[in-house]
């Protein structure tokens, strides 16, 4: 019987602030690289096609979706995961809102539209409820019926204006 080498490559990258390396295929996904190499499982996978959102992390700050990347992409790279927002033990602010306002129901896709959310918030302090709406357009989201979200979103963005002293 023959052997098959494994082939692929060492991926170094920035995971949320730790350097780390695995190993990964040409082929592997960015997200199961995440999860299955590195131990991530906060990036959950769903239709490994770009369309439901579940699988977004931010590389290099910029929301990504992990199902349509290949790891070995990722090289040098700083990846974000929905673990890098909590401080610590303590939430964000972002994750504390969403839980007020039960902008969650099975948590299956909260953890890609949290880092869609945080990425949003970063690039525009102060969205109207159409611009939250429409960056939430690239998730499918079964149980909430996005009112929760768009709810705790506009509600971080009006205390982080409050807090920074603006009207």
């Amino acid at each position: 019987m023959e052997t098959i080498a494994k082939q692929g490559a060492r991926v170094q990258l920035q995971l949320n602030g730790r350097v780390r390396e695995g190993f990964a295929e040409p082929r592997t996904q960015l997200c199961d690289f995440l999860r299955h190499e590195l131990g991530a499982t906060g990036v959950h996978v769903g239709c490994e096609h770009g369309v439901c959102g579940a699988c977004t992390v931010q590389v290099d700050g910029k929301s990504v979706r992990s199902c349509l990347m290949l790891a070995v992409q990722a090289q040098d790279s700083r990846v974000d995961t929905v673990e890098s927002l909590a401080e610590g033990e303590l939430m964000s602010d972002l994750q504390l809102a969403f839980r007020r306002n039960h902008a969650l129901q099975c948590g299956f896709c909260t953890a890609g539209i949290l880092m869609s959310c945080a990425e949003f918030l970063g690039r525009e302090p102060d969205p109207t409820e159409s611009q939250v709406r429409d960056m939430l357009s690239g998730h499918l989201c079964r149980c909430t019926g996005y009112t929760g979200i768009v709810r705790a979103v506009l509600e971080v963005a009006n205390e982080r204006k409050s807090k920074n002293g603006e009207k």
